[in-house]
C-alpha cells in the first residue's frame, strides 16, 4: 500500500495540473452515446477466451539453433516486453526443450521412485491427482538466460528475444517429500536423480535437501494442467533453482549415494572459469532486473510523461526494495513494487518519470530467506556465490553482499554505479 500511494504520488506531481486539465475539458465536449458497437447485440460466448481483434498480437521470441533440423530444439523467450503484473500468461511462458516436446497420453505414463528407498514406488497419474495439494507463485529461469548480452555488438532486439528466459506462474501440485516419505528414504541417500520422458530423457542430479525442502510434483499451472510444453502430465519444480533442474515429464526419481553426472549436466550446465576449469552443480539463480518498459525497440511518442517499468527477481529469496536511476547513476529514486511479499517469484517495479532524453537502470535490495536444509547446500553453491561476487565486483556493482546492489543495463553500460 505505501509503494502504490508513493507511486500515484509522484505519477501525478509528474503530470502538470494543466494538461490534467485540458484532457478533462475534451472529455466533457464528446457525445455520451452513439458508436456502432453499443447498438448492436455483442457476440456469444467461446469455450476458450481469445485476444481482443484490436490488440497487437504476443507472442514468443524463438531461439532454435539447429533452424528445421530440429525445431524443438532450442528456447521461445518470454515477450517479457509486452506483458505487465508478475505473472506470465500460460501460453507465452518461455520453453526450453532439447528434444521438442513430446506427446504423452497420461494413461500410459508413470512416475517411478527407487534406487536407496525402502519400497520403491510406481505411480499413475490418477493417483497423483489425489494427492493433497498446495499452490505457490515462483518465478523459473533458464540458467543461459541473457546470454545474448555477450555477443561482440549489442542485439537490437526486444526485451525478450534478450532477457525473456524468464517466467513467473502460479504453480499447484504437493510436496515431492510427501513421495519421498512414502518411499522410505534410506541414511545413505544424499543425492536423487530426475529424469524426463522426452526422447533425450533429460536428467539432472539434485540434493536431497532440496528434495525434501521446497522441491514441488507441478500438475497445474496457472489454475489449469500443465501444457504439453511446460511437462505434461507432470513436473518437478525446484524453485529458485535454475530451470533446466525443473525437470518437465517427470518419469523417475532415483535416490543416489552422490550426483550421477549425467550427460545433461556436464556437457551443457556447467560454468566456465577463467582458469580453464569448470564450476559443475551450480543451483541458484542470482538476483537479477531488467528494464522491460521502455526498452529496446520501443519508440517514445514525445518527450514528457513516461512510466519506467520492469522486473526484478532473486533465488535467494525476496526482493525488497528497487531503485531507479535517470541521470546516469547520480542519483537513485525508490520505485513502487508490486510482489514484493513472495519469495521466488517475479518483482514489478514502476517508476513515473519525467523524459528528457536519457536513460534509465535500476538497482535492487534483495532479502536473504533460509529454509532449514538450505544452509547445507554444501562447498559448490559456496563457490557459485563467490564467483558470483567476483562478477559483481569486476561490473561495478558493489561487493556482492546482502543489501544494496547496483547493475548496469544496456541503456547505460558505462554509466558509474
Amino acid at each position: 500500500m505505501k509503494d502504490r500511494r508513493l507511486f500515484l504520488r509522484r505519477s501525478a506531481a509528474v503530470v502538470s495540473g494543466a494538461a490534467a486539465a485540458a484532457l478533462v475539458g475534451r472529455a466533457s465536449a464528446e457525445p455520451l452515446a452513439g458508436e456502432p458497437w453499443e447498438r448492436v447485440y455483442g457476440a456469444g460466448f467461446t469455450r476458450y477466451g481469445q485476444p481482443s481483434r484490436f490488440e497487437q498480437p504476443v507472442g514468443r521470441h524463438f531461439g532454435q539453433p539447429y533452424g528445421e533440423l530440429a525445431p524443438g530444439s532450442g528456447a521461445a523467450l518470454s515477450p517479457i516486453e509486452a506483458l505487465e503484473g508478475i505473472i506470465t500468461p500460460n501460453p507465452v511462458h518461455f520453453i526450453r526443450s532439447h528434444s521438442g516436446t513430446p506427446d504423452i497420453d497420461p494413461k500410459a505414463h508413470r512416475l517411478y521412485i527407487h534406487g536407496l528407498v525402502d519400497r520403491p514406488l510406481r505411480f499413475s497419474v490418477d493417483a497423483l491427482l489425489h494427492y493433497p495439494r498446495i499452490t505457490r507463485t515462483y518465478f523459473l529461469e533458464c540458467s543461459g538466460n541473457s546470454s545474448r548480452a555477450l555477443t561482440p555488438q549489442p542485439a537490437q532486439v526486444p526485451a525478450g528475444a534478450m532477457h525473456g528466459n524468464i517466467s513467473c506462474a502460479e504453480w499447484t501440485g504437493f510436496p515431492l517429500r510427501m513421495l519421498l516419505e512414502e518411499a522410505g528414504v534410506r541414511p545413505q541417500a544424499k543425492w536423487i536423480l530426475a529424469e524426463g520422458a522426452d526422447s533425450a530423457h533429460m536428467s539432472r542430479s539434485v540434493p536431497l535437501e532440496k528434495a525434501l525442502d521446497d522441491a514441488m510434483i507441478a500438475l497445474y499451472q496457472n489454475g489449469e494442467r500443465l501444457r504439453p510444453e511446460q511437462g505434461y502430465p507432470l513436473r518437478l519444480l525446484l524453485p529458485g533453482w535454475e530451470g533446466n533442474m525443473s525437470v518437465k515429464w517427470l518419469r523417475r526419481i532415483k535416490l543416489t549415494d552422490e550426483p550421477t553426472h549425467t550427460k545433461d549436466e556436464t556437457s551443457k550446465y556447467t560454468d566456465a572459469l577463467p582458469d580453464g576449469r569448470a564450476l559443475q552443480f551450480t543451483f541458484e539463480m542470482g538476483v537479477k532486473s531488467v528494464i522491460t518498459r521502455p526498452s529496446s525497440t520501443m519508440q517514445l511518442a514525445e518527450r514528457g510523461f513516461q512510466e519506467i517499468s520492469g522486473i526484478a527477481w532473486s533465488g535467494a529469496g525476496r526482493v525488497r526494495r528497487v531503485e531507479v536511476s535517470t541521470d546516469g547513476g547520480k542519483t537513485w529514486a525508490e520505485a513502487a513494487l508490486t510482489g514484493a511479499e513472495r519469495p521466488r517469484a517475479l518483482v514489478r517495479f514502476r517508476y513515473p518519470w519525467q523524459w528528457n532524453g536519457a536513460v534509465a537502470k535500476p538497482r535492487y535490495r534483495r532479502e536473504r530467506q533460509r529454509a532449514a536444509g538450505a544452509a547445507r547446500l554444501g562447498r559448490a553453491l559456496r563457490a557459485r556465490r563467490a564467483l558470483s561476487q567476483q562478477l559483481h565486483r569486476e561490473l561495478g556493482g558493489g561487493d556482492g553482499r546482502e543489501g544494496e546492489t547496483c547493475l548496469r543495463v544496456a541503456a547505460s553500460p558505462s554509466a558509474p554505479c
